[in-house]
């Protein structure tokens, strides 16, 4: 089972052309999947939609929400069709699984206030503030998940006429920024990077303040530390200037397909969220404050 589960990084990471983070997704649901196989003595191979159900129960025992078991039970499904393709299983057991469909949660965002204030935090009075100042500009200024930031190279950027490229597998797209953004990106280029990053070869745009690769958990701090600094309230999670950069271009008029291709989203269903979103928004301050509507 072991093979299986190394053959499908494999194929996923060289044929799919999945993020990392994808992988590590898929792969975090499908080992625990073919460790319940192996635990209950169940053959991968054989195993049919009896065997998935149990599974799905199993989760359910553990407490694991209806979007979580969705999630495993795609994953589950693409795992088989590799398995099927390579002449490995015959049949899918996730093939007529249906689960409860949980309502999607609308994304948190900042308005442009805050963004205001979250963003003049960083102060610039050293290397560390210059960096982070960079790093959040950037993030609002093209919407770039979390993920894409910290795996930036220097050579994605083309700060004279304002663009950011992104190449993530076969999926290529060319993002504007903001004047505002620029000079952040370019006074940290020019005058903190060099400083901190003395490994000649490494192409990374954003290091931590040691020239080492930046994880996630990394800039969660960085963002948590600058909203409490900001006071605010909200709950912020390394998405929400990617969240907000969406929300705030259809506020102002942007259309939904323009956005969909700067987000990278592969279907506009996900795109259509930040409409529903800004649609709450617009009907709360309609029932709120409209005369008429009490």
């Amino acid at each position: 089972m072991t093979d299986y589960a190394d053959t499908f990084r494999d194929y996923l990471l060289n044929v799919k052309k999945s993020s990392a983070n994808t992988v590590e997704s898929y792969m975090r649901d499908i080992n625990q999947y073919l460790s319940y196989c192996g635990a209950s003595s169940k053959k991968v191979e054989s195993a049919d939609s009896g065997v998935l159900r149990a599974y799905i129960d199993y989760l359910s025992l553990a407490g694991k929400s209806e979007a979580t078991k969705s999630r495993i039970v795609a994953s589950v499904r693409c795992f088989y069709r590799f398995l099927i393709s390579n002449g490995i299983a015959k049949s899918n057991p996730a093939d007529g699984i249906k689960l409860q469909k949980t309502e999607k949660r609308l994304p948190g965002i900042l308005d442009s206030n805050e963004i205001v204030l979250l963003l003049s935090q960083p102060d610039g009075s050293d290397y560390k503030s210059i960096r982070d100042k960079a790093m959040l500009e950037l993030l609002y200024a093209t919407g770039i998940k979390v993920s894409e930031l910290i795996e930036l190279s220097v050579s994605d950027l083309n700060l004279q006429i304002g663009l950011l490229h992104l190449h993530n597998g076969k999926r290529e797209r060319i993002v504007p920024m903001y004047p505002g953004a620029v000079k952040a990106v370019a006074n940290y280029l020019v005058n903190v990077r060099p400083a901190i990053v003395t490994d000649k070869a490494e192409d990374r745009l954003f290091t931590n303040m040691n020239g080492q690769p930046m994880s996630r958990q990394g800039f969660w701090k960085i963002i948590k530390h600058y909203s409490e600094k900001a006071g605010i309230k909200k709950d912020i999670t390394p998405h929400t200037l990617r969240h907000s950069f969406a929300a705030h271009l259809i506020e102002n008029g942007a259309q939904l397909k323009d956005i969909k291709e700067m987000l990278g989203h592969s279907d506009i269903s996900s795109t259509q969220v930040y409409a529903q979103l800004m649609k709450n928004k617009y009907t709360v301050a309609y029932a709120k404050f409209h005369p008429f509507a009490k």
